[in-house]
């Protein structure tokens, strides 16, 4: 089984992926590394501020890397924002039985009391060099349109409006 999430930045992709390996056992790929691997090798002239083309150029390689996995029956933890919205259409339904989506957001009012706390926690898995971008406004901005581009394409999306530990244990009991 692959488990694809995905989601604005700042939820809790990263975190939720460590989770997981530490639970199952399973190896994950951050799509993060990949997009700094190719950049820093000079096998791409796109930079990290390049979120829409770096989607267009990362998904055909993430996505053959996760038919690869299922194919060979591995199982595949697979993080990232570069994840396009209408993911599905890329994939038959061999692949799509085998792959669990999770899409993270948070709710404009789950920023608004909780946005200091958003950012300490920021660096817990993955060190942020810089993460002066991170303002409440663009945070709300960032996850409604993450919220409103995948339940467009019929994702479902799972919304931390309250207690965070709880939503996230409550995703991988699930699994």
């Amino acid at each position: 089984m692959v488990i694809l999430i995905t989601g604005a930045s700042h939820t809790g992709k990263t975190l939720l992926a460590q989770r997981l390996l530490e639970k199952t056992g399973s190896p994950y790929l951050s799509i993060d590394h990949l997009k700094m691997g190719l950049i820093r090798s000079g096998s791409t002239a796109l930079t990290p501020m390049d979120d829409e083309a770096l989607t267009e150029y990362l998904w055909p390689i993430v996505r053959e890397m996760m038919k690869t996995a299922i194919e060979n029956k591995q199982n595949l933890i697979v993080e990232g924002c570069y994840v396009p919205f209408d993911w599905r259409r890329d994939l038959g339904e061999r692949y799509l039985r085998e792959i669990r989506f999770i899409c993270l957001a948070m709710t404009d009012g789950y920023i608004d009391v909780n946005f200091d706390a958003i950012r300490a926690h920021g660096s817990d898995i993955e060190a942020r060099l810089d993460d002066g971008y991170c303002t409440p406004e663009r945070m709300k901005e960032e996850n409604r349109f993450y919220r409103e581009s995948f339940r467009a394409c019929g994702e479902k999306v799972t919304l931390i409006d309250g207690d965070y530990e709880k939503t996230i244990t409550e995703l991988i009991g699930s699994l």
